[in-house]
């Protein structure tokens, strides 16, 4: 059984060795998607996650799939595609566009996760320098994909990616990354293995080895920002 979360309350969460083993990672319900209770969650590796109808659920799911600077690497097939991709490569300029994008129904999906509340919430983060997007743009300067997420100190926690052009989605993060490392960026945070981002030297951490990188890298101060334009 999990514990509900008072909303009017101050943002507290249970202790994440409490979160289940089935459904893997399912911490708690209820509480809100202000700033406030967001940064509490993230810190501890608690991220928000439920079909728009449901009640608000929390997950911490181990093993915890993320990318480090030590571990991340661009096949070189896929390298070839990111020198030689036409698209624009920018950061913070579309963040709504992009979580709209992330949003739209998808053939290998029946829905979105992506509600009201996160649409309303997320910009809030991003206008203050907690949240990031980086956007692909085509020729004709429609954005073609993307992906955005949350950033505290020196860590990533990846929400969702899109894509309207084959490969933007790939071309956005392996240009995204490398700068983010170069930054001081501990460590990429990506929930749970896919096959979509296992191609980037994704590791598996059990819990304890994850919230101890995790701590240290949000205690580190804030990295530099982002240049507005990557490719």
């Amino acid at each position: 059984m999990i514990d509900w979360l008072d909303e009017f309350r101050p943002p507290e969460f249970p202790d994440t060795s409490r979160a289940l083993a089935e459904p893997q990672g399912l911490l708690a319900a209820g509480g809100d998607l202000t700033p406030a209770w967001l940064d509490c969650a993230y810190r501890k590796g608690i991220f928000p996650w439920n079909d728009p109808d449901e009640a608000r659920l929390w997950w911490t799911p181990t093993p915890r799939a993320v990318i480090t600077p030590d571990s991340f690497r661009i096949p070189k097939r896929l390298n070839r595609e990111v020198r030689n991709s036409d698209l624009r490569v920018t950061t913070n300029l579309a963040f709504r566009q992009v979580v709209e994008g992330c949003s739209m129904p998808r053939p290998d999906s029946e829905g979105t996760w992506i509600d009201g509340d996160i649409e309303a919430q997320y910009p809030r983060l991003n206008k203050a320098g907690r949240a990031l997007s980086v956007e692909c743009w085509d020729q004709h300067g429609e954005i073609a994909g993307g992906f955005y997420g949350i950033i505290i100190g020196a860590a990533v926690f990846g929400e969702s990616m899109f894509t309207r052009h084959s490969g933007a989605s790939k071309v956005a993060f392996a240009t995204a990354a490398p700068v983010l490392f170069e930054l001081g960026v501990q460590l990429i945070d990506c929930q749970m293995k896919t096959s979509h981002l296992a191609r980037f030297g994704m590791l598996e951490m059990n819990r304890e080895e994850f919230e101890s990188r995790l701590q240290s890298a949000v205690e580190q101060g804030p990295i530099p920002p982002l240049p507005g334009v990557l490719k």
